[in-house]
């Protein structure tokens, strides 16, 4: 069931920048000619009257796909896990309701704050904390990409959260906030390991995760599911790291850090002889390949936010703060 874990919506190439921008480092040539040096400097990913401005184009642009069903119309402001999950709900809508949503209500996000990490070269990234008037009393968390000067803001992760929960970040006196490298050693796992490690948590368990609703009371559920009368459930759990997919962290104030990543997950239902699959909703079967004979495989891409304790005295548990999942695939046997 593995599959290429490469970004599903391949970046454009990165141009040559020769303009000037404000809040950047700027080398003079030779000739006076005035050169962008993002590669290499430490800069602010974004100013935040910029960062408002991408939110609000996501939304202007996530309110028109919802509508229509049509993913073109947010294409170039999804990339990563939320494209490959908000692509295949709009494939879904599409088939079942070709003349758009019939329930759509615009998505608001108000009351914005943005964090903004100073880092040297690309990609540029930074996170969108919002109140949203879907999801309940959760904020909404959207991080946002771009991997060059000429390019657009695009959301790569959406996850919920409770009020309350989210940490403190470290912070500069100018008020921006610290990346921290997928490969940095001081938390208790890796921000790049943290994506295998999840997928390996849940296929065997362990004491890397505290327990939760996206880690204890899932493999909980996954067993009581696993067997039963006339049909098993099989998972799989995989790793998303490359590209769009990879982790991205931030110091929190303690000295840990708040990591973004994604999974993939497999699900296989298959029925004993003489039963059958149990029949799936009309938006699985919009995106389910083959004739379910006896056997469905379902496949989910994830996303998840987690609070990576500092590497020292304590138990060194990560804890999973959110987590969102669409289904993105099916095959019916």
């Amino acid at each position: 069931m593995s599959r290429d874990h490469g970004p599903r919506r391949p970046r454009r190439l990165e141009k040559c920048a020769l303009i000037s921008a404000s809040a950047t480092a700027l080398s003079l040539t030779a000739s006076g000619c005035v050169v962008v040096h993002g590669e290499r400097e430490v800069l602010p990913a974004v100013t935040r009257a910029e960062a408002a401005k991408a939110l609000e184009q996501f939304t202007t642009a996530y309110n028109k796909a919802d509508k229509a069903y049509d993913a073109s119309l947010d294409a170039d402001r999804t990339t990563g896990a939320l494209a490959a999950i908000d692509s295949a709900r709009l494939k879904a809508g599409r088939a079942n309701h070709p003349d758009g949503n019939p329930s759509h209500t615009p998505l608001e996000l108000t009351d914005a704050t943005f964090t903004i990490p100073k880092k040297a070269g690309w990609p540029r990234w930074f996170v969108a904390d919002a109140k949203a008037n879907k999801g309940g009393n959760a904020r909404w968390l959207l991080v946002f990409t771009r991997d060059g000067l000429d390019e657009v803001w695009e959301a790569a992760y959406l996850t919920l959260v409770a009020p309350g929960k989210m940490p403190e970040f470290k912070t500069d006196r100018d008020g921006w906030a610290e990346a921290v490298p997928a490969n940095s050693t001081d938390v208790s796992v890796a921000p790049a390991d943290l994506s295998k490690g999840y997928a390996t948590y849940l296929a065997d368990g362990g004491k890397t995760f505290a327990d939760g609703v996206h880690t204890s009371s899932w493999r909980e559920l996954r067993g009581k599911r696993s067997s039963r009368p006339g049909l098993v459930t099989q998972y799989i759990d995989e790793p998303l790291t490359n590209g769009d997919y990879a982790p991205l962290a931030l110091r929190t104030k303690d000295g840990g850090a708040l990591v973004f990543f994604s999974t993939r997950h497999f699900e296989k239902q298959t029925a004993a002889q003489g039963a059958s699959v149990p029949t799936p909703n009309k938006d699985v079967l919009a995106l389910t390949e083959g004739e379910i004979k006896q056997s469905l495989t379902m496949e989910f891409v994830s996303n998840e936010v987690a609070l990576d304790p500092a590497d020292g005295p304590g138990d060194g548990q990560v804890s999973l703060l959110g987590r969102v999942q669409g289904m993105t695939s099916a095959k019916g046997e």
